[in-house]
């Protein structure tokens, strides 16, 4: 539970840095004399130089001790939001979201190799809906409560983030490393035995397959022989890890149905809470408190997609967490799309709460089958691209979506009202990666199967 709350924790801080810049957009285009398109560079910015920053700290997930590097980052996180609080104009405040990009870039690989190594494959939906739900949650205190103090004063919206980053990143520097390999074992006292180790179940050096590599060998899935690592992928340099990572089909479906939606996400992040008050013609903290309850729905979709993915595989359901993601992102664009044309606050908050469970529910079983179709030793880098990739379609949302509300739709509550229905296209989009996906998954849990055994072997015998 400690490690599921400090990761929960980290997202969470994250998030809520990220959404603070769009929280406090009136507040920073009144002080700081700045537009739509000023806001959403001031987000693309910090997303750009967050992917170039990714690969590295891929490369230390993968070899180096993952809580201390963790740690010392979040120190910075710290330090970056403080700087951004001293701003004194729009340049200062450019270069100081610029460093907070690269910090926070730590999060994405690290977190996921950890959530690899320190839970069993059985459980590994249900733990990041647990831990994704933090991410929610940031973003929701980004959008009401420094949002609603940004209306104060910006400055302090970004020092109330600030300080707990010091005390997360004490809280982290002391969990316990993980052991490598994805067996879920955390080191502990001699003569005990590690989390989720029961006296039946197989010991740290013995192996034994997931539910989806059961279920993909009891139907007959074969492993795709060009695929099936050879060599220690440690050693791979960071281009031959890329090659690899991008060479599995159903990693590349993944990637680019989550860059979709989280590029829709970051422009409802950044301009959410903007169109409510035009839409429904409310101020901006009862926007925000909106938000916050369509928030809720979110939570609820990480909480119970992850969950649905789980039992279903267990029950034999060898697609079940890619299926539950791709159904799920189907029913979002509808609800979506429904919502938009409401000019009520009261009709369209269902809808929106519906569309954002929908949304939200897709999360949690496509990273765990990140994990399924990626051997362990490479999750970190493998985490690095996915970042990478949804990173870059997270920059350009916030001033793709300013610039075509500005310049092509007019501006106003017309101009982001039909900038969001037509980003609603990258939302389909995402669904139809995760159809595709579907054919492709079980032979490529199939391999990372066998290429992890061929590893174990490579390490029984050189040891």
């Amino acid at each position: 539970m400690r490690v599921i709350l400090l990761l929960a924790a980290v997202l969470g801080l994250a998030s809520a840095d990220a959404t603070t810049v769009g929280a406090s957009a009136t507040a920073l285009r009144s002080s700081l004399h700045i537009s739509n398109t000023d806001i959403g560079l001031l987000v693309s910015v910090t997303s750009l130089v967050g992917a170039a920053a990714t690969l590295p700290f891929g490369v230390l997930a993968d070899r180096m001790k993952r809580t201390k590097v963790l740690g010392l980052a979040i120190v910075l996180w710290g330090v970056a939001m403080f700087w951004s609080a001293t701003a004194g104009d729009f340049g200062d405040l450019l270069l100081a979201r610029a460093f907070l990009g690269v910090v926070t870039a730590a999060a994405g690989p690290l977190v996921a190799s950890l959530v690899g190594d320190y839970f069993r494959p059985s459980e590994r939906g249900r733990i990041w809906g647990f831990i994704l739900s933090g991410e929610l949650i940031g973003a929701g205190i980004g959008f009401s409560v420094t949002g609603n103090i940004s209306a104060l004063s910006w400055q302090a919206a970004f020092v109330i983030l600030a300080l707990p980053a010091f005390v997360l990143a004490l809280l982290i520097l002391r969990l316990p490393e993980p052991e490598r390999g994805g067996g879920g074992i955390i080191p502990v006292a001699p003569g005990t035995r590690g989390y989720g180790q029961d006296e039946d179940e197989p010991s740290e050096d013995e192996h034994r397959p997931t539910d989806a590599q059961r279920l993909a060998s009891e139907a007959g899935v074969r492993p795709d022989p060009d695929h099936v690592l050879r060599r220690d992928p440690r050693r791979f340099n960071i281009m031959q890890a890329v090659r690899y990572v991008l060479a599995i089909r159903t990693n590349v479906f993944l990637i680019v149905s989550g860059a979709l939606g989280y590029y829709f996400l970051a422009g409802v992040q950044t301009f959410g809470s903007e169109f409510s008050t035009k839409q429904f013609g409310i101020d901006t903290p009862l926007a925000n408190l909106l938000l916050l309850a369509v928030g809720a729905g979110a939570i609820g979709g990480v909480l119970t997609g992850g969950q649905v993915g789980d039992w279903l595989l267990k029950r034999g359901v060898l697609n079940a967490r890619v299926m539950v993601s791709a159904v799920t992102a189907l029913a979002t664009v509808g609800f979506f799309a429904v919502a938009l044309f409401k000019r009520s606050a009261t009709g369209a908050l269902p809808l929106l709460i519906v569309a954002v469970f929908m949304l939200s529910a897709q999360v949690p079983p496509l990273d765990a089958a990140r994990l399924d179709i990626m051997p362990p030793l490479l999750w970190g880098r493998a985490e690095a691209v996915r970042t990478f990739l949804r990173s870059l379609a997270q920059a350009l949302a916030p001033l793709l979506f300013g610039a075509v509300s500005d310049h092509i739709f007019g501006g106003g509550r017309s101009g982001l009202q039909w900038t969001f229905v037509v980003m609603l296209v990258p939302l389909l989009g995402s669904a139809y990666m995760l159809f595709r996906a579907m054919r492709t998954y079980p032979r490529d849990v199939a391999t990372a199967a066998a290429s992890t055994e061929v590893m174990r072997e490579h390490f029984a015998a050189a040891d």
